[in-house]
């Protein structure tokens, strides 16, 4: 039993798993952080990124293009349209920005967002 609170520890609810957009990110806020979650249904894959673009300083991320470049999924960033990999937050265009990404995990009907903890 006390195996099962370790795991669940630093695991933050951020949504429900109705709340996600095929091919598309939506924006949570999550413990005072926003949060972009990128939800690809082909392999039932979701990423949790920075929602915040370190070129322009908006937070704009969620509403970035996803795709995939050079074999990476990425998003691409609204306004710059810098490329960011949804696995690591790097830049491929720019390597000195990255974004800062989480585990990200769907537990029944809601998504959940590792955090730390």
């Amino acid at each position: 039993m006390q195996a099962m609170a370790i795991e669940q520890q630093g695991w933050t609810v951020a949504c429900a798993r109705s709340d996600l957009v095929a091919n598309s990110g939506v924006v949570a806020w999550v413990e005072g952080v926003q949060v972009a979650l990128f939800y690809l249904p082909d392999g039932e894959q979701v990423f949790a990124v920075e929602n915040r673009d370190p070129l322009s300083g908006a937070n704009v991320i969620g509403r970035g293009i996803v795709g995939s470049l050079a074999g990476d999924l990425v998003v691409a960033a609204p306004l710059y349209k810098q490329h960011f990999r949804l696995q690591d937050g790097t830049c491929l265009e720019y390597p000195e920005q990255v974004l800062k990404v989480w585990p990200v995990r769907v537990s029944g009907d809601v998504v959940e967002v590792y955090l730390g903890g």
